[in-house]
């Protein structure tokens, strides 16, 4: 006899949605949480907290944009300021956490899981058994592998540091760096002039490569210093804070030095090998129902070797258990497709993205058009002074909408609007003629004049 329907691992936003779902169909649910402060990383270090850096370092930016402009006196961002206000939300996170739970009649138990079979699971000592099992573990900073790589400091703690040092330097270049780097650069002492190393030829390699070389034009513009090709050899403490050794006998001396070089699933200790659980260094191995290689046993979120973002892990969480339920005779399957899931940086200048790149079409020889356009100077980006926005639009040759990316203000609305044409299967015709009547002026009225080039006959 199970002592549970469903077991999920993880407290964070897959495991939770994933809980959620499950509990409201009726099913006995626990979740488990080796963490003494629940709620994951999302809500406590990741896409919550960062946006409140965000949101600040936005202003200052656009303000600082219109120095002459109507802003007389463009303000210092106040680190500390931020950080109480950030403090204030994420502290009070574990608590609804596990209040949330108890409401739902979710059972929550703090351990560390491990599994002893296919079938059961040890937490504190207790074998659990459940019908099914959610592995939402989340994932944690990657680890490095030249002297010193211990000296460094993780995003986590780098978004609790009562204030911020002029000399900055991010190992790697993704998106925890990109994003820190511009919160810094606003938000940070007026001689702040952060530095990212990336050691590949070009950062943020998901993203289309012709707008990653925009955006590092506009880092630079903010005091941001972008090098590729810089392979670490060691880190050491100096007098002040730290030497940054690379192989090409380059070295910088640093008060700060970040882990900005990506995350892997933490799943390491969970006994997937005795629950015969396929992983690799990518994460857990999943079908398209987020189903392992136990077929009682399902990956959600950044433990599954999948796509790592908030708004996935949610998605994966819903079809988790919906799958969970189907199994049950309740419901039917349900997959994930991942082509029109958007990836947005919150740099300033944002970077958005849906679909494929113009790299991924060439290598898959797939025919497409293009619309580009870059330091587009029309009105809306003319009036909050924004010099490096920029666009790239991919059609196939039936006009439909294969990628869209976005370098502005407003890059997340942007591809969200363009992402439901995808969704429901628009042309970039479509699209165009649905956003002439959309609201004006505004960055999403903007579609109209990147759309044009694109469309299959005169308008």
């Amino acid at each position: 006899m199970n002592d549970y329907d469903v077991i999920i691992v993880g407290s964070g936003t897959a495991g939770q949605t994933a809980a959620y779902d499950l509990r409201q169909a009726g099913m006995k649910v626990a979740v488990v949480e080796k963490s003494h402060k629940p709620g994951g990383v999302c809500a406590q270090s990741g896409c919550q907290p960062k946006k409140w850096f965000y949101e600040a370092a936005e202003a200052v930016a656009k303000c600082r944009h219109l120095a002459g402009k109507g802003i007389v006196a463009p303000p210092q961002g106040s680190w500390p300021d931020v950080l109480k206000q950030k403090t204030a939300f994420t502290s009070a996170v574990p608590g609804r956490t596990v209040d949330g739970f108890d409401e739902a009649g979710i059972e929550f138990i703090e351990g560390d899981a491990r599994f002893l079979d296919r079938e059961t699971l040890t937490v504190a000592g207790r074998s659990l058994k459940a019908g099914f099992f959610v592995i939402a573990a989340g994932a944690r900073p990657m680890p490095l592998p030249f002297p010193g790589a211990d000296q460094l400091m993780t995003s986590e703690q780098w978004l609790e540091q009562p204030s911020l040092p002029e000399r900055i330097l991010f190992v790697g270049g993704g998106f925890i760096a990109f994003e820190f780097a511009h919160f810094a650069a606003r938000l940070g002492p007026e001689a702040c002039r952060p530095v990212i190393l990336e050691a590949a030829e070009r950062p943020l390699g998901p993203f289309d490569a012709e707008m990653v070389d925009l955006l590092v034009e506009a880092s630079g513009a903010a005091g941001i210093e972008v090098r590729t090709r810089v392979e670490i050899t060691s880190i050491e403490p100096s007098a002040g804070g730290f030497r940054v050794n690379a192989a090409d006998g380059a070295a910088f001396s640093v008060n700060q030095v970040v882990h900005g070089a990506g995350r892997v699933a933490d799943i390491e200790g969970l006994g997937l090998d005795a629950a015969g659980v396929t992983y690799s260094r990518k994460g857990i191995t999943v079908d398209a129902h987020m189903r392992t290689s136990n077929p009682k046993v399902f990956a959600i979120g950044d433990c599954a070797a999948t796509v790592q973002l908030a708004r996935v892990a949610d998605y994966e969480g819903h079809a988790a258990a919906a799958n969970i339920l189907a199994e049950e005779g309740r419901g039917k399957p349900a997959a994930v497709d991942y082509i029109t899931v958007p990836a947005v940086l919150f740099t300033y200048p944002q970077l958005a993205m849906v679909g494929a790149t113009e790299a991924a079409l060439k290598k898959e020889k797939q025919p497409y058009r293009k619309s580009f356009g870059k330091k587009v100077r029309w009105p809306t980006y003319q009036r909050v002074g924004l010099e490096h926005a920029a666009y790239k639009i991919l059609a196939g040759d039936d006009g439909r909408i294969l990628g869209a990316h976005f370098l502005s203000d407003n890059a997340a609305g942007m591809v969200n609007a363009v992402r439901l044409a995808m969704l429901n299967g628009l042309t970039a015709s479509d699209l165009y003629e649905q956003s002439i009547v959309g609201p004006y002026p505004t960055r999403e009225s903007d579609l109209i004049y990147m759309l044009k080039p694109l469309l299959s006959g005169p308008k």
